[in-house]
Parts: C-alpha cells; structure tokens; sequence
C-alpha cells in the first residue's frame, strides 16, 4: 500500500474520532481549557432559597482566588490563597480561624460559616468538570449543552455548610431531590453555566421546598488581575 494511502486513512480516522466526540467531551475539554488559563473573573446570581450575588476572580499562579458575596445588605469578601483563607470583617481582615472564634451572642457565627465553605470552594472551572464527569448523559439542545443531576449530586448541592450527602447525622435532611445543569461554550470555552436543583429541607422537623437556581457567567479570562490587600496578605501566612 502506497505511502500517502496510509496518511489518507490516517486523516479520516483522526476525523472520525473528532465526529464522534460528543456534548459531555465538549464540555470537559472547555472545562479543562478554562481551568488551564492563567486567570478569569466570574458572576455568580442566585435565584430561590438561600440566595445572592457573587463576583470572584481567580489566578492560577499561587493558587489565588478573591470573592466577594453580596446576601441583602451584607457584603462578605473573601480571598483564599492555596488553603489559606483570610476574611474580612467589622475589624479589619482576619484568619479563617479568627474569624470563627467567639459564640457570636449565641447566634450562628458568620466567620464559622464562611471558613467550612471556602475550605470545599470549587471554582466555575473545576465545578464545570467535576459535574459534568458525573452525568452520564448530556445532549445540545437550544444552543446549550444540557444534562439532568442524579438524586445524590442535588442533595451535594443542596447540603450546606460544605457538608456533602445531605441525609446525614450532622446536616439537614434532604428528600426528593433533582436537578439540571445547563453549559454554554464559544470556542471550545466555557462562557455561562447554570445549576438547577430542587428539594425539601428538614431543617429542625420543618419542611421548606426549595428551587434554586445558580448562573455563572465566565469573563476576563486571560485580563484578570487580582489586588490583595497587605493586612489581607498578612492573614494568608
């Protein structure tokens, strides 16, 4: 068989295998793609139950991410280099562990709250991967790649304070729990991504239905350039 036979078979199965790379192919490899840049900005804006806005910025050099969450008229900003976390309060920037001292006058300790969550944060880009690994069916349908969640990732999702597998002795109780996913890509890049889950909560024996839906839209990504505060920079230490 002649030589530029061999090249003519080879192109077509080279061409064969990108064919057949389907939607929840595209969507690992842009996350991939996103998580190996150097940095982006994101927004976060939640809709039903414990909902609000984020703005987040990440730097994959000193593993560098900077947050700031907007809950009604509270403001929390967060930055987190590696697995150290600094937060700032009414007194300045702290520690995660300062941060969670004190009994708050008997009510539930912001500072507490915040450390369990940044130390199970995921960004967009991780997120965007570690989700889509798990379902075993995502399809393209309305210029969007689209997937439903099973059971045990909505109950993950829903569960809070960084607890996971929401029926459990130390976090609320979770049933008939569902939920969708929702990627949209430009040039083989993740632009937008949308979480849908749905549930009742037993929170101290009362049941509260939940339906909230997270909208992650990916910007800045190469331009992104974060600020970290000195008295912030010295709590990451």
């Amino acid at each position: 068989m002649r030589k530029g036979m061999w090249v003519g078979i080879a192109v077509l199965a080279g061409s064969a295998v990108v064919a057949f790379a389907g939607p929840k192919e595209d969507v690992q490899s842009a996350a991939k793609k996103l998580a190996a840049a150097d940095n982006y900005t994101w927004t976060s804006h939640v809709e039903g139950g414990f909902g609000g806005d984020t703005t987040g910025q990440t730097q994959k050099k000193d593993e560098l991410t900077h947050i700031s969450m907007t809950f009604g008229d509270n403001t929390v900003e967060v930055i987190k280099e590696g697995e150290k976390v600094a937060v700032k309060t009414e007194d300045g920037w702290k520690s995660a562990e300062e941060a969670a001292q004190g009994d708050n006058n008997g009510q539930p300790n912001p500072g507490r709250f915040i450390g369990n969550m940044m130390r199970n944060f995921k960004t967009p880009a991780q997120q965007a991967e570690e989700v889509a690994g798990k379902i075993p069916d995502l399809k393209e349908a309305d210029g969007a790649i689209t997937g439903d969640l099973s059971e045990q990732i909505a109950k993950d999702m829903m569960a809070f304070r960084g607890r996971r597998g929401g029926n459990n002795n130390n976090g609320p109780q979770i049933s008939n729990a569902k939920g969708s996913v929702k990627f949209w890509l430009k040039d083989g890049a993740i632009t937008k991504m949308e979480i849908n889950v749905q549930g009742t909560i037993n929170f101290n024996g009362d049941d509260r239905d939940i339906n909230r839906t997270t909208t992650v839209e990916i910007k800045d990504v190469g331009s992104t350039k974060i600020e970290v505060p000195a008295d912030a920079k010295a709590k990451l230490k």
